[in-house]
Protein backbone atom coordinates (compact mmCIF):
# COMPACT_ATOMS: atom_id res chain seq x y z
CA UNK A 1 0.00 0.00 0.00
CA UNK A 2 1.41 2.92 -0.97
CA UNK A 3 0.90 6.05 2.00
CA UNK A 4 0.65 9.80 1.74
CA UNK A 5 3.86 10.60 1.61
CA UNK A 6 6.29 12.22 4.39
CA UNK A 7 6.67 15.58 3.26
CA UNK A 8 3.14 16.35 3.44
CA UNK A 9 1.41 16.94 7.33
CA UNK A 10 -1.11 18.51 9.10
CA UNK A 11 0.22 21.32 11.20
CA UNK A 12 -2.02 24.17 12.85
CA UNK A 13 -2.37 27.04 10.24
CA UNK A 14 -3.89 30.26 12.20
CA UNK A 15 -5.34 30.59 15.71
CA UNK A 16 -8.23 27.75 17.03
CA UNK A 17 -8.68 24.45 15.96
CA UNK A 18 -8.85 25.03 12.18
CA UNK A 19 -6.20 23.17 10.46
CA UNK A 20 -4.90 22.94 7.08
CA UNK A 21 -3.67 20.04 5.22
CA UNK A 22 -0.14 21.75 3.60
CA UNK A 23 3.01 20.39 1.47
CA UNK A 24 6.63 20.49 2.97
CA UNK A 25 8.62 20.13 0.57
CA UNK A 26 8.41 19.45 -3.40
CA UNK A 27 9.41 15.64 -2.51
CA UNK A 28 5.29 15.19 -3.05
CA UNK A 29 5.23 15.59 -6.66
CA UNK A 30 8.67 14.65 -7.88
CA UNK A 31 8.20 11.02 -6.22
CA UNK A 32 7.03 8.50 -8.83
CA UNK A 33 3.78 6.09 -7.80
CA UNK A 34 3.59 2.53 -8.26
CA UNK A 35 0.76 0.35 -9.39
CA UNK A 36 -0.07 -3.11 -8.15
CA UNK A 37 -1.19 -3.46 -11.88
CA UNK A 38 -2.48 -2.22 -15.05
CA UNK A 39 -5.75 -1.91 -15.08
CA UNK A 40 -7.84 -3.46 -18.08
CA UNK A 41 -10.73 -1.12 -17.82
CA UNK A 42 -11.16 -0.06 -21.58
CA UNK A 43 -11.63 3.53 -22.86
CA UNK A 44 -15.56 3.73 -22.34
CA UNK A 45 -15.11 2.07 -18.74
CA UNK A 46 -12.75 4.79 -17.93
CA UNK A 47 -15.35 7.74 -19.21
CA UNK A 48 -17.90 6.22 -17.23
CA UNK A 49 -16.35 6.28 -14.14
CA UNK A 50 -15.25 9.87 -14.86
CA UNK A 51 -18.87 10.33 -14.97
CA UNK A 52 -19.52 8.91 -12.24
CA UNK A 53 -16.91 11.19 -10.57
CA UNK A 54 -19.28 13.92 -11.91
CA UNK A 55 -22.22 13.04 -9.56
CA UNK A 56 -19.97 12.88 -6.85
CA UNK A 57 -18.94 16.58 -6.99
CA UNK A 58 -21.78 17.78 -8.79
CA UNK A 59 -26.18 17.09 -8.17
CA UNK A 60 -28.02 16.86 -11.30
CA UNK A 61 -30.54 18.87 -9.90
CA UNK A 62 -29.99 22.75 -9.90
CA UNK A 63 -28.26 23.68 -6.94
CA UNK A 64 -26.60 26.32 -4.74
CA UNK A 65 -23.49 25.96 -2.89
CA UNK A 66 -21.05 28.81 -0.88
CA UNK A 67 -17.32 28.43 -1.40
CA UNK A 68 -14.88 29.88 1.05
CA UNK A 69 -11.23 30.67 -0.83
CA UNK A 70 -8.48 30.62 1.73
CA UNK A 71 -4.56 31.69 0.65
CA UNK A 72 -1.57 30.58 2.30
CA UNK A 73 1.83 31.15 2.06
CA UNK A 74 4.31 29.83 3.98
CA UNK A 75 1.18 28.48 6.53
CA UNK A 76 0.02 32.00 7.25
CA UNK A 77 -3.45 33.01 5.55
CA UNK A 78 -2.75 35.71 3.02
CA UNK A 79 -6.32 36.00 1.58
CA UNK A 80 -9.66 34.69 1.28
CA UNK A 81 -12.74 35.38 -0.18
CA UNK A 82 -16.63 33.75 -0.20
CA UNK A 83 -18.75 32.86 -2.97
CA UNK A 84 -22.01 31.73 -3.52
CA UNK A 85 -22.04 29.54 -6.55
CA UNK A 86 -25.60 28.93 -8.60
CA UNK A 87 -25.33 25.64 -10.80
CA UNK A 88 -27.88 24.40 -13.50
CA UNK A 89 -26.97 22.16 -15.85
CA UNK A 90 -28.59 22.83 -19.54
CA UNK A 91 -30.14 20.26 -22.18
CA UNK A 92 -26.99 19.10 -23.41
CA UNK A 93 -25.69 18.08 -20.33
CA UNK A 94 -22.93 20.66 -19.20
CA UNK A 95 -23.22 23.14 -16.58
CA UNK A 96 -24.26 26.78 -16.40
CA UNK A 97 -23.02 28.46 -13.20
CA UNK A 98 -23.57 32.32 -11.91
CA UNK A 99 -21.24 33.02 -8.78
CA UNK A 100 -21.64 35.84 -6.30
CA UNK A 101 -18.83 37.60 -4.22
CA UNK A 102 -20.09 37.68 -1.05
CA UNK A 103 -16.85 38.58 1.07
CA UNK A 104 -14.67 40.52 1.08
CA UNK A 105 -16.96 43.52 1.14
CA UNK A 106 -14.36 45.60 -1.78
CA UNK A 107 -15.88 42.71 -3.70
CA UNK A 108 -19.22 42.09 -2.32
CA UNK A 109 -21.99 41.68 -5.04
CA UNK A 110 -19.53 41.33 -8.30
CA UNK A 111 -20.51 38.49 -10.58
CA UNK A 112 -18.79 35.56 -12.70
CA UNK A 113 -21.03 33.91 -15.26
CA UNK A 114 -20.37 30.98 -16.96
CA UNK A 115 -22.94 29.94 -20.21
CA UNK A 116 -21.56 27.70 -22.85
CA UNK A 117 -17.67 28.64 -23.54
CA UNK A 118 -18.35 32.29 -22.39
CA UNK A 119 -16.86 33.30 -18.90
CA UNK A 120 -17.51 36.92 -18.03
CA UNK A 121 -17.27 38.98 -15.10
CA UNK A 122 -19.57 41.53 -13.81
CA UNK A 123 -18.99 44.40 -11.62
CA UNK A 124 -22.14 46.31 -10.41
CA UNK A 125 -19.59 49.65 -9.93
CA UNK A 126 -19.26 50.33 -13.15
CA UNK A 127 -21.94 48.02 -14.62
CA UNK A 128 -19.44 46.94 -17.02
CA UNK A 129 -18.89 42.81 -17.80
CA UNK A 130 -15.33 41.93 -19.09
CA UNK A 131 -14.27 38.64 -21.06
CA UNK A 132 -12.44 36.00 -19.10
CA UNK A 133 -10.57 33.15 -19.48
CA UNK A 134 -10.86 29.68 -17.46
CA UNK A 135 -6.67 29.95 -16.85
CA UNK A 136 -6.99 33.32 -14.99
CA UNK A 137 -6.67 33.40 -11.02
CA UNK A 138 -9.57 34.04 -8.73
CA UNK A 139 -7.77 34.03 -5.74
CA UNK A 140 -4.36 32.21 -4.95
CA UNK A 141 -4.42 28.65 -6.95
CA UNK A 142 -7.81 28.79 -7.54
CA UNK A 143 -8.30 29.70 -11.36
CA UNK A 144 -11.89 30.59 -12.47
CA UNK A 145 -12.07 27.23 -14.11
CA UNK A 146 -11.25 25.62 -10.99
CA UNK A 147 -14.66 27.81 -9.14
CA UNK A 148 -17.40 26.99 -11.90
CA UNK A 149 -19.24 24.01 -11.94
CA UNK A 150 -17.32 21.75 -14.85
CA UNK A 151 -19.02 18.44 -16.02
CA UNK A 152 -15.43 16.24 -16.61
CA UNK A 153 -17.04 13.57 -18.83
CA UNK A 154 -18.16 15.67 -21.25
CA UNK A 155 -15.23 18.15 -21.70
CA UNK A 156 -12.20 15.40 -21.33
CA UNK A 157 -11.20 12.33 -23.10
CA UNK A 158 -10.70 9.84 -20.39
CA UNK A 159 -7.73 6.77 -20.54
CA UNK A 160 -7.05 4.42 -17.19
CA UNK A 161 -3.73 4.18 -16.54
CA UNK A 162 -3.59 1.63 -14.02
CA UNK A 163 -5.05 0.91 -10.08
CA UNK A 164 -3.38 1.15 -6.72
CA UNK A 165 -3.69 1.36 -2.78
CA UNK A 166 -3.59 4.53 -1.70
CA UNK A 167 -3.97 6.62 1.67
CA UNK A 168 -6.49 9.90 1.12
CA UNK A 169 -6.39 13.02 2.26
CA UNK A 170 -8.60 11.89 5.00
CA UNK A 171 -5.86 9.04 6.39
CA UNK A 172 -8.20 6.60 4.38
CA UNK A 173 -6.74 3.73 2.71
CA UNK A 174 -8.75 3.67 -0.65
CA UNK A 175 -8.54 1.39 -3.99
CA UNK A 176 -7.91 3.53 -6.69
CA UNK A 177 -8.05 3.99 -10.39
CA UNK A 178 -5.56 6.58 -11.59
CA UNK A 179 -7.04 7.93 -14.92
CA UNK A 180 -5.34 10.12 -17.51
CA UNK A 181 -7.70 13.29 -19.13
CA UNK A 182 -7.33 15.06 -22.74
CA UNK A 183 -9.34 18.07 -23.48
CA UNK A 184 -11.74 17.24 -26.20
CA UNK A 185 -13.53 20.21 -26.23
CA UNK A 186 -12.11 24.18 -27.02
CA UNK A 187 -11.65 26.66 -24.01
CA UNK A 188 -11.14 23.91 -21.19
CA UNK A 189 -9.04 25.29 -17.93
CA UNK A 190 -6.75 22.22 -18.22
CA UNK A 191 -5.27 20.93 -21.86
CA UNK A 192 -4.30 17.68 -19.09
CA UNK A 193 -4.86 16.15 -16.18
CA UNK A 194 -4.40 12.70 -14.09
CA UNK A 195 -7.07 12.05 -11.52
CA UNK A 196 -6.97 9.47 -8.90
CA UNK A 197 -10.68 8.07 -8.36
CA UNK A 198 -11.69 5.13 -5.78
CA UNK A 199 -12.87 2.36 -7.42
CA UNK A 200 -15.49 1.56 -6.02
CA UNK A 201 -17.45 4.28 -5.47
CA UNK A 202 -15.55 6.77 -7.74
CA UNK A 203 -15.03 9.40 -5.08
CA UNK A 204 -12.28 11.91 -6.77
CA UNK A 205 -9.27 11.74 -4.26
CA UNK A 206 -6.21 13.41 -5.90
CA UNK A 207 -5.52 15.42 -9.29
CA UNK A 208 -2.79 17.15 -11.02
CA UNK A 209 -2.95 19.70 -13.35
CA UNK A 210 -0.71 20.35 -16.18
CA UNK A 211 0.40 23.19 -18.47
CA UNK A 212 0.20 22.60 -22.68
CA UNK A 213 4.20 22.31 -21.86
CA UNK A 214 3.85 19.45 -19.48
CA UNK A 215 4.58 21.28 -16.39
CA UNK A 216 2.87 20.53 -13.69
CA UNK A 217 0.75 23.34 -12.47
CA UNK A 218 -1.25 22.14 -9.34
CA UNK A 219 -2.10 19.31 -7.78
CA UNK A 220 -5.38 19.20 -5.67
CA UNK A 221 -6.49 16.95 -2.99
CA UNK A 222 -10.20 16.55 -2.16
CA UNK A 223 -11.21 15.44 1.56
CA UNK A 224 -13.63 15.71 4.28
CA UNK A 225 -16.38 13.60 2.71
CA UNK A 226 -19.72 14.87 4.13
CA UNK A 227 -23.62 14.03 3.21
CA UNK A 228 -24.97 16.97 0.67
CA UNK A 229 -28.03 16.66 -1.31
CA UNK A 230 -28.09 13.23 -0.72
CA UNK A 231 -24.78 11.65 -1.06
CA UNK A 232 -21.21 12.18 0.28
CA UNK A 233 -19.50 15.01 -1.72
CA UNK A 234 -16.12 16.33 -0.59
CA UNK A 235 -16.34 19.62 1.78
CA UNK A 236 -12.93 20.61 0.96
CA UNK A 237 -10.47 21.19 -1.47
CA UNK A 238 -6.93 21.69 -0.51
CA UNK A 239 -4.88 22.93 -4.20
CA UNK A 240 -0.93 23.08 -4.26
CA UNK A 241 1.80 25.04 -6.34
CA UNK A 242 3.26 22.61 -8.86
CA UNK A 243 6.55 24.60 -8.04
CA UNK A 244 6.28 26.74 -4.68
CA UNK A 245 4.50 24.01 -1.96
CA UNK A 246 4.24 26.52 0.44
CA UNK A 247 1.79 27.85 -1.74
CA UNK A 248 -1.30 26.44 -0.82
CA UNK A 249 -5.48 27.19 -1.46
CA UNK A 250 -8.45 25.79 0.31
CA UNK A 251 -11.76 25.87 -1.15
CA UNK A 252 -14.83 24.31 1.61
CA UNK A 253 -17.54 23.96 0.64
CA UNK A 254 -20.86 24.40 2.52
CA UNK A 255 -24.68 24.92 2.31
CA UNK A 256 -25.39 23.00 -0.55
CA UNK A 257 -29.00 23.80 -1.51
CA UNK A 258 -31.55 22.32 -4.32
CA UNK A 259 -32.82 25.48 -5.78
CA UNK A 260 -35.47 26.81 -8.68
CA UNK A 261 -32.75 28.63 -10.54
CA UNK A 262 -34.19 31.12 -13.52
CA UNK A 263 -32.82 30.46 -16.92
CA UNK A 264 -32.42 34.39 -16.88
CA UNK A 265 -29.50 34.07 -13.91
CA UNK A 266 -27.23 32.87 -16.98
CA UNK A 267 -27.84 35.44 -19.77
CA UNK A 268 -24.98 38.71 -19.83
CA UNK A 269 -27.81 40.72 -20.23
CA UNK A 270 -29.18 39.69 -16.87
CA UNK A 271 -26.87 40.38 -14.59
CA UNK A 272 -27.21 44.30 -14.23
CA UNK A 273 -30.33 43.00 -12.69
CA UNK A 274 -29.65 40.11 -10.71
CA UNK A 275 -30.50 40.58 -7.04
CA UNK A 276 -29.55 37.66 -4.27
CA UNK A 277 -32.65 35.54 -2.28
Amino acid sequence: MFDTPPAVQQYEAGTGSRRVWLAATTGLFACGFGFGHRANATAPEAQALLAASDLVRNPTRPFSVVVNLLEFRGGKQVDGNTLTVYTKADPGGAFRTLIRIVAPARDADKLMLKNGNDLWFYDPASQASVRLSPQQRLLGQAANGDVVTVNLAREYAAESLGEEDMVDGDKVARRAVKLQLTAAVPDVTYQRAEVWLEKTSALPLRARFYADSGRLLKTAFYRKFRPALGRDRPSEVVIIDGLDPAWITVLRYSDWTYRNIPDLWFQRDYLPRFKPE
